[in-house]
């Protein structure tokens, strides 16, 4: 099992970068419980609205607001484990993902085009690329678990990410985090996991596929997201929430004031996660970065983003929770 090298820790070796003392970490969190308290998230799914209203939240049912009670967020938080099992295929890549102090590496995703290494062309991306790409990551030392790394551009899209789990569960042996789509889709992904890791139960005790959800900007689940949140809690798979806030677009322009707004579309998040199976697994991320105004662009590898990635990590190290943060 590999675990990773340690961020943070009190010894001449690992990385670190300390941004907030521990008051202003304190005053982002109690900002954002007010967020969540007095404005609330904006809930389109009425079996999300349910489960909600069922866990103590207040649900306008006219208006769509979730507002959300500091104590249940303060549970939420506490609920969630410090620690997730990443499990392989192949029990050689299983890793251990810890709060605080460990660091892991993987694949970029979202590549919309490739440049064949024999011809030198370009091309829009396939599900054979997708086959292609994760053997070679799962060949290099310096991969420890896989994302879903391009697109099955070449089917359907509303099947897409179902032929994108097909592609990676035939051709690697890591962990992987794939976007499901939609409840669906999501379902359809943990029938083909739950084979590949020899039933559901075993699948439980060690899950190998993970599902990547992006709340949207500003404060808002949208059903499709909590959808997934739904199926994936209850099918055993952890939670990969990764927030894409625009500072200046989606989100205040101030990095501070961005992230809270961000901080409160991921803890709502996880609040729905547990209240759907407490003690389920999530991850902390962010992709949020500063739109650069003058070109109405979102720069990915721009110091905003090297901020917000920071930034996140020390959040999800104050939560006690595993973090995933976006590199240029």
């Amino acid at each position: 099992m590999k675990t990773g090298k340690r961020a943070g820790y009190r010894a001449l070796e690992g990385m670190s970068l300390n941004m907030f003392t521990d008051d202003e970490l304190f005053e982002i969190h109690c900002a954002t419980l007010n967020v969540l308290s007095d404005t609330g998230i904006r809930i389109l799914d009425h079996k999300a609205q349910d489960i909600f209203d069922g866990g103590g939240c207040i649900v306008n049912r006219e208006t769509n607001m979730v507002r959300i009670p500091s104590h249940i967020v303060e549970d939420a938080i506490q609920s969630a484990p410090s620690s997730i099992l990443l499990g392989g295929i192949d029990s050689k890549d299983d890793f251990l993902l810890k709060a605080g102090s460990t660091i892991a590496f993987t694949n970029f995703g979202e590549a919309i085009e490739l440049i064949d290494p024999v011809t030198k062309e370009r091309h829009g991306t396939t599900k054979k690329d997708i086959g292609d790409v994760a053997r070679m990551c799962t060949a290099m030392d310096q991969i420890d678990f896989l994302e879903r790394p391009v697109g099955a551009d070449d089917v359907p899209g509303v099947v897409q990410t179902i032929h994108n789990a097909e592609a990676i569960f035939n051709n690697t042996t890591m962990h992987s985090f794939i976007g499901s789509g939609n409840g669906y889709s999501c379902g359809k992904m943990l029938e083909m996991a739950y084979e590949v890791a020899g039933g559901k139960d075993k699948f439980m005790e060690k899950p190998i596929y993970s599902a990547t959800i992006c709340p949207n900007s500003p404060l808002r689940l949208n059903p499709d997201i909590t959808e997934v949140i739904i199926t994936a809690s209850q099918g055993g798979a952890p939670c990969l929430f990764i927030d894409m806030g625009l500072a200046g677009a989606t989100s205040p322009v101030t990095l501070a004031g961005a992230l809270v707004v961000q901080n409160a579309e991921l803890l709502s998040s996880i609040v729905l996660a547990q209240l759907v199976r407490k003690g389920h697994p999530v991850i902390y991320g962010t992709s949020s970065l500063a739109m650069d105004l003058r070109t109405t662009t979102s720069p990915v590898g721009s110091p905003s983003l090297a901020l917000f990635s920071a930034a996140t990590a020390k959040m999800a190290q104050y939560y006690l929770l595993p973090s995933w943060a976006a590199g240029g």
